[in-house]
């Protein structure tokens, strides 16, 4: 029986940024998974920052590298969901466990995880890390769904 090759053995680059908020455990996660092929884009201390800057060079980033995927870390997680999914390349995910982790890659085709440094333990972010690139996307019905995502910015309704 052959082994399926999981997300996680074809990932070139992880990419991963913070801000001030994320930067110790954005620090945390690059030191407890050293076999990851992680590419730090910052910041390089807890000196304070603006998260949408940080969303916003991985966003860019990842636009040339399509393949790869990312890691956003700021306070809540939220603000750095919020900017880098104004990217129609990007379907980042704001996970707090395991589970949330693995429909947000299986269901969604997730390409960027977003953690918030100060509602989770570091040891379950590790947890959350490993189960979100050890998940393939499922396809199927989930894959017209996915291609649904594109192009919102062109939306005419209001809220």
């Amino acid at each position: 029986m052959r082994e399926e090759k999981k997300p996680r053995d074809e990932i070139k680059s992880l990419w991963i940024a913070s801000d001030h908020a994320g930067f110790d455990l954005k620090q945390f996660l690059i030191q407890a998974s050293p076999s990851l092929p992680w590419r730090d884009l910052g910041p390089e201390t807890n000196s304070r920052v603006d998260y949408p800057d940080f969303a916003e060079k991985l966003a860019n980033t990842l636009k040339t590298h399509p393949s790869d995927f990312g890691v956003l870390i700021c306070g809540s997680g939220q603000g750095m969901a919020i900017k880098a999914n104004r990217y129609d390349h990007i379907r980042a995910a704001l996970c707090w466990n395991e589970e949330v982790a693995q429909l947000a890659r299986g269901h969604n085709n997730a390409n960027v995880l977003c953690l918030g440094s100060r509602l989770l333990d570091h040891e379950l972010c590790i947890k959350i890390l490993d189960t979100f690139l050890s998940t393939p996307f499922e396809g199927g019905r989930h894959a017209d769904r996915v291609n649904k995502l594109k192009g919102n910015s062109h939306a005419t309704h209001s809220i």
